[in-house]
């Protein structure tokens, strides 16, 4: 119960609606005992008047009151078996609410390295499945437990004041009964496990299949992969058939045990009742509804004890997570003003999951409204800069300094929000075209969306949809073609005109016509701003104020663009490379 006690938190903020709940809780168990000892009492009625201790008319005055007793109690007893459910559930659906936004939250605040350490599944299971597995003990564990307990205390009692030997027989198949259930729903969790696990990886698979149907259908692999798809139907199927035969037991055992007891009830008492021990055939009858009442809170102890097993595997995985320091911490409060003048001063960062060093020794300057382009072979370092500024990594070595301030400094919600950043890989959201754009300014205008649009050499294309701008796109955005998608997430970048602009080799999937239209458009947009564009063409780099090169991390060459291609080195043979390439075509 040790991973649980992070609940507490959320049981206090909760108390005064907890504790009604478990009141209401037990004066509705009170009432719907009340049935059995009516039921009694009718019994001994109908004896009185076949022995001739009462009259006719008694008797019908005296039942007709006990059935409206019984009503009356049964519908108190519904009435609070609402009003307890909708506390003690609601109380649990607001945990897990509460529960999902910490993990959420939590995963906002770590960085970019956790999220190469771990799975998108297994995080997606941690918010979802695990967060619904504690809830169960946050609500139905806790309801059917004092469920349990109200009834079996006051049953018990009720009957040992009435018939203590016949009791004791009565209660023996009761634990029995409970160990059998918390046997078989732990075998039943286990199974269970172990068919989520396929039903994970069949769900993985399909996903994977139908985001990849057309690398599956240009290589002609249908029947292989349909292939696959059986073996791993076929393998979940197996495992659903064998929770189904444990499950198959439950319902079955349930009722051997109930039809024990009412046996033992029905046999013992009416030796007793024979034998002049009980006064009535009442107590046997208000013993067998006292024996079906008991039994599904008794057999619930198993259920419970498996749900909390569950629950506490389940937090056990989310305090893992939520107990993650997160390695980029914003430890300033106040507000902090970003404009653009950057300066990195022997810079030096090696990435933790690969242990590779990006950069070695960076130092450049960028001033407020200058363009700054870099260069160099692929894994040379230039995206882990623009990361840099954005803060996505700590470096290990050297000073960022943003307005002459280190970068650590800056309050760093004012520092994101102060950067458009455009991948190199175009992420898009399963969402309206106009929606994606607005992603980089919620509050924006259609007429601001269309310009944005329009500065990004995207609008034509969007027009000619059937739905335009309010074209939903498919996953990550599949629903456009890469240069579109690149420039949708261009107009997103720059729709909320920010101080810095980051553009990660973002015109690759542009033809160089509608590159150079773009990059007109971008030089009038960034004039005040400060720019840094990674780039694999010299096209998009030509223009800038100022040019870096980097390889394996250092940088090999800087100037402008008229200095650069008069020395000899990788920016000019690139530059006649592409000279030569464009002549060509």
């Amino acid at each position: 119960m040790k991973e649980l006690q992070h609940l507490n938190k959320y049981f206090l903020k909760y108390k005064t609606k907890l504790i009604l709940g478990i009141l209401i809780t037990i004066i509705a168990r009170i009432f719907l005992l009340y049935t059995p000892r009516y039921v009694r009492k009718i019994f001994i009625v109908v004896e009185n008047y076949l022995d001739g201790k009462i009259t006719e008319k008694v008797i019908k005055s005296e039942l007709i009151e006990i059935i409206i007793y019984i009503i009356g109690a049964a519908i108190i007893g519904a009435i609070l078996t609402f009003f307890m459910r909708q506390y003690i559930i609601n109380i649990s659906r607001y945990i897990e609410y509460d529960l999902k936004n910490e993990v959420y939250a939590q995963y906002q605040k770590l960085s970019l390295n956790f999220y190469k350490k771990n799975r998108t599944g297994d995080l997606m299971n941690r918010i979802s499945e695990d967060v619904g597995r504690v809830r169960m003990y946050a609500g139905p564990a806790i309801m059917y437990s004092i469920n349990t307990i109200t009834l079996f205390i006051i049953a018990i009692i009720y009957m040992y004041n009435q018939a203590p030997l016949l009791t004791m027989y009565t209660v023996i198949p009761l634990p029995i009964l409970s160990v059998a259930i918390y046997k078989l729903s732990k075998e039943i969790h286990n199974r269970s496990t172990i068919v989520q696990q396929y039903l994970s990886k069949l769900s993985t698979y399909t996903q994977e299949s139908f985001s990849g149907i057309s690398v599956i259908k240009a290589y002609g692999i249908e029947p292989q992969t349909s292939a696959n798809f059986e073996t791993l139907a076929e393998e979940s199927k197996n495992k659903q058939v064998n929770l189904a035969k444990v499950e198959a037991w439950f319902f079955p055992m349930m009722i051997l045990l109930i039809g024990t007891s009412n046996l033992l009830v029905i046999y013992i008492g009416g030796m007793q009742y024979i034998n002049g021990e009980i006064e009535s055939l009442g107590t046997i009858a208000e013993f067998i509804i006292y024996v079906n009442m008991l039994t599904w809170p008794v057999a619930t102890v198993g259920w419970v004890t498996s749900i909390v097993q569950q629950a506490e595997a389940s937090q056990k995985r989310i305090n893992e997570f939520l107990k993650i320091e997160p390695e980029i911490k914003n430890d300033v409060d106040k507000h902090t003003e970003v404009t653009g003048d950057i300066v990195f001063k022997d810079v030096t960062f090696t990435y933790d999951d690969t242990n590779i060093q990006a950069l070695k020794g960076v130092s450049f300057e960028i001033k407020n409204g200058e363009t700054l382009a870099i260069l160099g072979k692929t894994g040379s370092g230039k995206s882990t800069i623009l990361d840099l500024i954005g803060r996505l990594y700590d470096i290990d070595q050297g000073v960022i300094t943003i307005n002459n301030l280190s970068i650590e400094k800056h309050n760093l919600s004012d520092l994101r929000d102060s950067i458009g950043y455009v991948p190199q890989d175009a992420f898009l959201f399963s969402d309206t075209i106009k929606n994606n754009i607005k992603f980089g300014k919620e509050n924006a205008t259609d007429e601001e969306v269309i310009e944005a649009a329009k500065n990004a050499q995207v609008h034509k294309n969007i027009v000619k949809f059937n739905n335009g701008y309010d074209t939903v796109l498919g996953e990550r955005g599949i629903t456009l073609s890469g240069g579109q998608k690149q420039r949708v997430s261009i107009a997103r970048a720059i729709i909320k005109a920010p101080k810095i602009l980051l553009f990660d080799d973002c015109l690759s999937a542009v033809d160089t016509e509608t590159e150079e239209k773009i990059l007109k458009t971008l030089n009038k947009i960034t004039a005040n701003k400060t720019s840094v564009i990674v780039s694999h063409r010299v096209s998009s780099a030509k223009n800038a104020d100022k040019i870096i090169v980097l390889d394996d991390g250092k940088i090999v060459q800087q100037g402008t663009h008229d200095s650069l291609i008069n020395v000899d080195g990788y920016y000019k043979h690139l530059y006649l490379k592409q000279l030569s390439e464009t002549a060509a075509s």
